[in-house]
């Protein structure tokens, strides 16, 4: 079995806030947030997901993540 850290897990939560409707739509990561979602934020700007370390707007690869993210959160909601 596969161990996967928790660091993951809130990337992919922070990644199903983003709005699907249109790439135009973005988040923003109050630098007051909890230490963990500041980091998951960091961490999907570093892997090239998102636009800005504090959130801002899905890259190409972000939004094609968030759309697989939600078909795998359907599926198992």
């Amino acid at each position: 079995m596969k161990n996967y850290p928790d660091t993951l897990f809130e990337e992919m939560k922070l990644l199903a806030k983003f709005p699907v409707e249109s790439q135009l739509g973005g988040i923003k990561v109050h630098k007051d947030a909890d230490p963990s979602v500041l980091a998951a934020a960091k961490s999907l700007y570093d892997k090239g997901l998102t636009t800005n370390p504090d959130g801002g707007y899905l890259t190409d690869s972000g939004f094609e993540t968030v759309d697989h993210l939600n078909h795998v959160l359907v599926t198992l909601g």
